[in-house]
């Protein structure tokens, strides 16, 4: 009888994380959308990076076109680069194609967000609305939780916290 309810808690306990772990994914048409998160911002700053993951379960491709937030003036897809030694980060021109039956990560180093022009940085713990706008799926709304501004749950730096320096033109 104790091994029964030692089984039956370990299941209960591993349903509550999987639940909660996954609390944060949605999906819109044929796009799921997982882990949405932002850094938090150091007092001042007006750049903020967000990342999730974009799985298109459909048999034809979609593309990200257009990301807003009330907590940003602009938000847009960015593309991060390091090319002969220099950082580069530009906008994704024309959105983000998410192939069929693949996954894209928006991460740091490669795809992310860049919610610019934000006039209250985010703040550990709080969450960021934003809404994006795919091509075939929609729109939908999603919550970014804000990690610590080192990034917990990201491995590698994004350049935000000291983009000094850096070339953010337009592509020509």
């Amino acid at each position: 009888m104790k091994k029964l309810m030692i089984i039956i808690t370990g299941l209960v306990f591993a349903g509550l994380f999987a639940a909660s772990a996954s609390a944060n994914d949605i999906k819109v048409g044929a796009i799921e959308i997982h882990n949405p998160r932002a850094r938090a911002m150091v007092p001042g700053a007006k750049v903020g990076g967000g990342y999730l993951n974009l799985t298109n379960t459909g048999s034809t491709e979609d593309r990200l076109v257009s990301i807003t937030s009330d907590r940003a003036a602009t938000t847009e897809v960015h593309q991060m680069s390091v090319n002969n030694g220099v950082m580069t980060m530009r906008p994704v021109a024309g959105g983000l194609v998410i192939p069929a039956g693949q996954t894209v990560e928006l991460k740091p180093g490669g795809f992310h967000i860049m919610f610019m022009d934000v006039a209250q940085p985010f703040k550990q713990g709080e969450t960021i609305r934003a809404t994006l706008s795919f091509e075939k799926a929609g729109s939908i709304g999603v919550e970014f939780t804000v990690d610590t501004a080192g990034g917990a749950n990201t491995s590698t730096r994004d350049g935000h916290s000291d983009m000094g320096g850096m070339d953010m033109s337009k592509p020509k």
